[in-house]
């Protein structure tokens, strides 16, 4: 039942995107609405009965506990963004499409289905299908405004993630080609086929393969050095699509290297580990820096991503429960914060003319709505105690201890509190500093108010989850049987 109503989910996502480009443009905030409570009423009941399922018979089902877990976030952050578009596009400019709403409603859609669909793949060859359907969607999302710097980022994008998914087509071909018996068909990349299969690789292989297929999926994660789009589309799309890519896409893809990571336990190989904790630390060390430079607040946030994807790169290849459990509450947390922040830029950009290219400062002044939203944010995202991000990356670390990478956990922390002090530097200046602007103009953002109590309380939430697991007995092993 779960794997059926996830599905119904990303086809209604998918139908609705087509439908609401059908509609007369003074109907589509209404269909959007309706659209986006019935996915996300549909995605909410598997979630419920996959979580059931779990409870009954660990492990069973396409979507075990972290598909649930990026399926969920996927759902959560899908419509909150198709909920605020209204709002995004009332102040808009639509230079690159004429149709306007119209592009962007279906493009947001069906990006929104591809979502929902990437952690359902039980496939690798599926998985790379569905990553590949968002980039095109992704690019025309990302150059919606039409400007110079958006057709731009839009290009990188697309030439960039191509690019790397190419690599990684051309190492799932060479594993197909010497995993699957003759006339087998695409079943062989099933991800517990090739967790059966991969033993009988040649040490050189197995280890060509998964250089390919990481290097090429990491390319489309963002992870450093090979991450050159990811500040550019992030400051550039709409401020809805940037939270979907930062929160959503990002981790979805981060979760298709886990299960290939997974897949290719038995391989006689170390790479899988070895790449992610190198992509990691480097993601790291390339994102502090930028965390204490003064920068506009879309790209301080596409930094924020770079550091956040570095954190569960390194807690994935520690490869230990309590890494593992870390990585699945530092999804959540940083969906959460990361997905106000961005939406927190509306009424910022709306209220101070300008704001969207220069270094945030003073919002407070402009719009104390906006400046209270990117608090919580940029305070989440710093990993201020007590929010979620600070209790996950303290399990990573003990998770890599534990594990017996003592150095690769002490690096960590240490770019970590770098990290911290940095983005917790660039906050306060940016919320209490000297404005920029004074006299700011736009709309009263009062309206605001409502989702950034429901994002602080998702946080809180979060804190008293992982509080409730650290009282229950054996919760590491738990997480351990709910694995695939």
């Amino acid at each position: 039942m779960t794997d059926q109503l996830a599905l119904g989910a990303a086809i209604l996502a998918a139908t609705a995107a087509v439908v609401i480009s059908c509609l007369p443009q003074g109907r589509m905030v209404v269909a959007n609405r309706v659209a986006t409570l019935l996915v996300s009423g549909l995605a909410t009941a598997a979630v419920v009965s996959g979580l059931q399922s779990l409870t009954a018979s660990p492990g069973r089902g396409q979507l075990d506990l972290p598909g649930l877990v990026f399926f969920a976030v996927s759902t959560v952050v899908g419509a909150a963004s198709a909920l605020i578009s209204p709002r995004y596009l009332r102040h808009s400019s639509v230079g690159f499409f004429r149709g306007g709403p119209r592009w962007y409603y279906l493009g947001l859609h069906l990006f929104w289905a591809l979502l929902l669909a990437i952690p359902q793949a039980a496939n690798l060859g599926v998985a790379w299908i569905l990553i590949e359907a968002s980039t095109g969607i992704t690019c025309l999302l990302v150059a919606y405004s039409g400007s110079r710097r958006a057709l731009e980022a839009g290009w990188k994008y697309l030439m960039l993630t191509t690019f790397g998914l190419t690599v990684a087509l051309f190492g799932i071909l060479i594993l197909y080609g010497s995993t699957a018996h003759v006339g087998e068909a695409l079943s062989a990349l099933d991800w517990t086929s090739l967790h059966d299969a991969v033993r009988h690789l040649s040490p050189g292989t197995a280890t060509v393969v998964v250089i390919l297929v990481t290097v090429g999926l990491a390319a489309k994660i963002g992870w450093a050095p090979i991450h050159h789009w990811l500040p550019d589309a992030h400051s550039e799309a709409p401020a809805p699509v940037s939270a979907m890519l930062s929160a959503a896409l990002l981790p979805s893809i981060v979760l298709v290297v886990w299960r290939f990571d997974q897949s290719m336990d038995l391989a006689p190989t170390g790479a899988p580990h070895t790449l992610l904790l190198g992509f990691g630390l480097v993601s790291l060390v390339v994102s502090v820096p930028f965390l204490w430079t003064p920068l506009p607040v879309k790209r301080l946030l596409a930094y924020s991503s770079l550091e956040h994807m570095g954190i569960i790169a390194v807690g994935l290849g520690f490869a230990q429960p309590l890494a593992t459990a870390g990585v699945l509450l530092h999804v959540c947390g940083h969906a959460v914060a990361k997905s106000l922040g961005f939406y927190a830029t509306i009424p910022l950009f709306e209220r101070q003319e300008g704001a969207a290219h220069r270094p945030l400062r003073g919002a407070v002044h402009a719009s104390p709505q906006a400046a209270t939203a990117l608090g919580i944010s940029l305070g989440a995202l710093s990993g201020l105690p007590p929010s979620p991000l600070f209790v996950s990356e303290l399990l990573i670390l003990a998770g890599g201890i534990a594990a017996g990478h003592v150095v690769v956990a002490a690096v960590a922390a240490v770019l970590v509190a770098l990290g911290f002090v940095g983005l917790a530097h660039q906050t306060i200046e940016g919320i209490f500093g000297k404005a920029r602007v004074a006299h700011p103009v736009g709309a009263s953002s009062a309206a605001f108010w409502p989702l950034t109590a429901a994002a602080g309380a998702a946080l809180g939430v979060l804190v008293g989850v992982a509080a409730w697991l650290a009282t229950v007995p054996g919760w590491t092993a738990l997480i351990t049987r709910s694995l695939p």
